[in-house]
């Protein structure tokens, strides 16, 4: 179930798991094109340094950010934004005795050996609040010294209202309290600025009415404050308040958030990428996108129905006394088909049709050679992506066992393993292909789903992969096959080889294979998801990643009003969260009630409704998902070995990292990428800015960007 939330007082901030408190101290081009330029030269106008206004050598500043954290879950969720989205950073920790000391020389050099310029080693700090270190203290001294010399912007993760921050108290025409439900209103300044990728609108999470999920301080600007969120503050006769803000003062600049979050809230999660983008002055290593891929198991093939009165699934070996999954199993038909295809038109959005070619020859042999569902998917084939998911979809790891529940793998005499062979491997991707070309469906050799995720390791009876999957993944080109996130969440090789398939893992949707109508859903659902004491199996109970519910949901209502909005917002969570990884549910969920579409609907609409059309879902394939993350993987080894070298110098930006190592980068519109003669656009236009992953083009040896200027 759902978590995420914080729990805070209705006072000022204090010390707790939700937040950490700060201390009560005062003292030619087209119009959207010239639009995007206006904005990026007006980010990046905010970048001279008012020391270096008038200095004939620019200093060099690391791309590389500064994080000062004292455990709290604002600077906490930050920081996963920074790693997340593959920006380097360096972590203080407050509470280790032993942490350097921010001085003048840990932040800085008068001279970069490299460069021979004044070097900056942090692109921006990250604070818990605006006196991390004590107002008098001289580290506190020295960290404004050298935002101030190098034009270094500093976000407060978490603070209150009040004049150090360039806001009025909360009692001065302001307000405090819990935010659950509330919506805030993205500025003109922020539409302008760092959150130009939002709608206008962001709707605080009340997941639960009964727990204070998000307190904040809204307060009135004072002078040398922008705001970028507010909220309405009731009886000020249509005033408003603060939220997030820039407050320059002193010859620097603070990013001002005065409200409590964690990194698994929407509204963090909406927010997080105009924070870095404001730390960053929009220029920095590592991308961000917003992805969503459904994956749809089993297509062409019978999924089995869940049985309401025994709780089991016939087919599955512990159902005991079942009649098999032959008996009313749930298939989509023809009509179903259609509704697919006139649904992926009007949402604009495309399905992975994960397809088992011969379970749907079979089904036609069974009913007298006719399959008006084959028939019909085969006629829109252009209109979907399709991936390869076994003939006939057996499994094809160890040879099961069924003697015993669960299930083990069988053994020889010798009490050797036994395992699906090679040639039985091969077949089953062979075959599916053959077939799938023989139909003119456009199908990518290199993709692969195998039925339930087999020949993967299946804890707890096996424990490895079958040893034989590797070497038939390469008979066929499989360079890519999916596995699942709920167990295994990191991408990894199979096999040692030079070119070896690598796993794709999947984020599995809990809208259930075997369930046709709301009321099977919902029914399995309480099965999962109640104690033994209302009824339900008690897995909730001795599960502790799971929590039960507090009543059976109402089997009539209980899919539409509980497990459609849950669902939707965890998928939206993971598309918010930069994760490129897909979803996959089955064929069943396409059929008799299409249990599906309210889901993705409501993902869809809740996503449209937060983000400009500047920043699109992406809907990225299973190759290509395979491919960002072995790219992130490699990015963030190289990152954590210390062999990434990047720095900007005025307009210039300069990144080395290790030959073989492709780099994310993320930069304002109007951006060139250096060639050896002459100069191109660089990245792809994505929320404002543009970005790309890239490598040095031929004869060089690193990667030189050069930036708009005002």
């Amino acid at each position: 179930m759902d978590s995420g939330r914080i729990r805070t007082p209705r006072t000022a901030p204090r010390t707790s798991r939700g937040a950490r408190s700060a201390p009560r101290t005062t003292g030619g081009a087209p119009r959207t094109a010239r639009v995007a330029a206006l904005a990026a030269a007006a980010l990046l106008a905010t970048v001279v340094p008012s020391a270096q206004a008038v200095a004939a050598t620019p200093p060099r500043v690391d791309l590389t950010v500064l994080v000062v954290d004292d455990g709290g879950s604002a600077v906490g969720a930050i920081t996963a934004e920074l790693k997340g989205s593959g920006v380097p950073y360096r972590r203080i920790d407050l509470n280790d005795p032993n942490r350097p000391v921010l001085n003048t020389a840990f932040l800085s050099e008068p001279s970069d050996s490299a460069t021979g310029r004044p070097r900056a080693k942090y692109q921006g700090v990250v604070l818990p609040h605006e006196t991390a270190f004590g107002p008098d203290s001289a580290e506190h001294t020295a960290l404004q010294a050298y935002e101030r010399t190098f034009g270094i912007p500093q976000v407060d993760a978490y603070t209150w209202s009040h004049p150090g921050v360039g806001l009025d108290y909360t009692n001065e025409g302001g307000w405090s309290g819990v935010l659950d439900g509330t919506t805030a209103g993205v500025t003109a300044a922020g539409k302008a600025g760092p959150f130009r990728y939002l709608s206008g609108a962001l709707t605080f999470e009340d997941n639960d009415p009964s727990i204070a999920e998000s307190y904040g301080y809204a307060g009135r600007p004072r002078a040398g404050y922008t705001s970028y969120l507010d909220v309405p503050v009731a009886g000020s006769d249509g005033g408003r308040a603060s939220l997030v803000g820039e407050y320059a003062a002193d010859g620097r600049r603070e990013l001002v958030v005065t409200f409590a979050y964690n990194q698994h809230q929407r509204q963090f999660r909406a927010l997080a990428r105009g924070i870095v983008e404001w730390l960053t002055q929009g220029v920095h290593l590592g991308q961000s996108r917003n992805y969503l891929s459904v994956h749809v198991d089993d297509v062409f093939a019978p999924d089995a129905r869940w049985d309401t009165a025994r709780d089991c699934t016939p087919g599955d070996f512990d159902c005991v006394g079942d009649d098999g999954e032959g008996v009313n199993p749930i298939r989509m038909t023809a009509a179903d088909a259609q509704y697919a295809a006139a649904w992926q038109k009007a949402s604009g959005f495309t399905l992975d049709m994960v397809y088992n070619g011969g379970q749907g020859e079979q089904w036609r042999t069974e009913h007298g050679g006719s399959d008006p569902l084959t028939d019909r998917l085969v006629a829109d084939r252009a209109q979907y992506r399709w991936i390869n998911h076994t003939y006939t979809h057996p499994f094809l790891g160890c040879v099961q066992d069924n003697a015993v529940v669960p299930w083990q793998c069988a053994k020889d005499t010798a009490g050797n393993t036994l395992w699906v062979s090679r040639s039985a491997l091969s077949g089953q991707i062979r075959n599916n292909h053959n077939w799938a070309v023989g139909k003119g469906l456009s199908v990518d050799r290199a993709e692969l789903v195998t039925g339930e995720h087999s020949g993967l390791k299946t804890l707890p009876q096996q424990p490895v992969d079958n040893p034989n999957l590797a070497g038939a993944l390469a008979d066929n080109g499989v360079k890519w096959i999916a596995s699942d996130n709920s167990r295994e969440p990191q991408q990894r090789s199979l096999g040692t080889t030079t070119g070896a398939a690598k796993t794709v893992p999947r984020h599995p949707m809990n809208v259930y294979y075997n369930v046709g109508t709301a009321a099977e859903m919902t029914d399995e659902y309480n099965w999962v998801y109640t104690s033994r004491a209302d009824g339900g199996s008690g897995v909730c109970e001795i599960n502790p990643a799971s929590t039960c519910l507090p009543a059976p949901l109402p089997v009539t209502t209980g899919y539409a009003d509980h497990i459609v909005p849950q669902e939707a917002r965890t998928a939206l969570s993971h598309v918010m969260g930069n994760d490129p990884r897909p979803h996959y549910v089955h064929q069943s969920n396409l059929a008799e009630e299409r249990l599906l579409y309210p889901v993705l609907d409501k993902v869809l609409a809740d996503y449209r409704a937060l983000f400009a059309p500047g920043a699109p879902v992406v809907n990225p394939r299973q190759r290509d998902v395979g491919t960002e993350l072995n790219r992130r993987a490699a990015w963030d080894q190289a990152v954590a070995a210390g062999r990434v070298t990047a720095y900007r110098i005025g307009s210039t930006v300069t990144v080395k990292a290790p030959a073989g190592v492709t780099a994310p980068i993320t930069a304002p519109e109007g951006t060139r990428k250096q060639l050896l003669l002459g100069s191109t656009a660089f990245g792809a236009p994505y929320a404002g800015t543009r970005s790309a992953w890239t490598t040095p083009e031929p004869l060089q040896t690193s990667v030189t960007l050069t930036l708009p200027t005002a």
